[in-house]
């Protein structure tokens, strides 16, 4: 993993696979960071170029002062595969990082050939929920949103998911600013007129256990684009790379071989 250091902000990433190898670029969930794909990398098939990112605010990127625009992450992603010299890629987004690959497959039509939207929406949640979690971690910090947000993440029974100590202390470790500012994009954020006009391959994946993007609501989403497939993984929440990351592997190199991008 290195930074890159944009005009404007240092972003970290890591790319990896060979040189001219089919582009997959991975954008991870609010509260985590770039390792949330670490069981999953060894999984996918051989030969792919691999970018993943810590987003502003996370991992060991910048954290700017906040509120961040949905505008502004696409453009950080943007920035990063246009640095890597990436194109025609795979986007795989989870969560906040969903509507980032649907933002820059609008605006990048040539920089996205297909899109794996994971546990997400065109709209995830209303403005005055997010501006209510916001106002909570600024008076107590993430550990006053910690419970509730493991519970959506994992579902009813999170206290005794084996993945619960992993997301836990990934969620806890994240800034509270850099967690405000991408809260905010996602309050802002709505961008189902957008997402219908998208044409290109798509796959939505979502978890049967899933609270902050229930199977219901991914469903709508992918219904906007014509041609997509949808995958649902049983005793799974929201970041199923995590709690079943054989059974996501399997279902994106699927896509990635029916697309022919493998």
């Amino acid at each position: 993993m290195a930074p890159i250091f944009l005009p404007d902000l240092r972003l970290n990433a890591e790319i990896s696979g060979p040189e001219g190898g089919a582009p997959l670029v991975l954008v991870h969930a609010l509260g985590s960071s770039l390792v949330i794909w670490d069981d999953l990398l060894p999984l996918l098939p051989p030969g792919l170029r691999l970018l993943r990112l810590d987003l502003r605010g996370h991992g060991q990127s910048d954290a700017p002062p906040g509120p961040y625009a949905m505008g502004a992450l696409i453009r950080d992603t943007e920035r990063l595969m246009d640095h890597f010299a990436l194109k025609e890629a795979v986007i795989l987004g989870l969560s906040i990082g969903g509507l980032i690959a649907q933002g820059l497959a609008v605006k990048r039509l040539d920089l996205i050939r297909a899109l794996i939207l994971s546990n997400t929406a065109a709209k995830i949640g209303r403005p005055e929920q997010w501006q209510a979690r916001i106002d909570s971690v600024r008076s107590g910090g993430l550990q006053a949103i910690h419970d509730a947000t493991m519970e959506r993440w994992l579902g009813r029974r999170w206290r005794d998911s084996p993945a619960l100590p992993r997301l836990s202390a990934l969620f806890l470790a994240t800034r509270p600013d850099g967690w405000m500012g991408c809260a905010a994009a996602i309050a802002g954020s709505d961008f189902y007129e957008t997402t219908a006009t998208l044409t290109l391959p798509t796959l939505a994946i979502a978890g049967a256990n899933d609270g902050s993007t229930p199977p219901d609501l991914v469903r709508e989403t992918a219904a906007l684009i014509r041609g997509h497939r949808f995958a649902l993984i049983r005793g799974a929440g929201h970041i199923p790379m995590v709690e079943k990351p054989a059974e996501y592997a399997a279902l994106v190199t699927q896509f990635l071989a029916e697309i022919g991008h493998v």
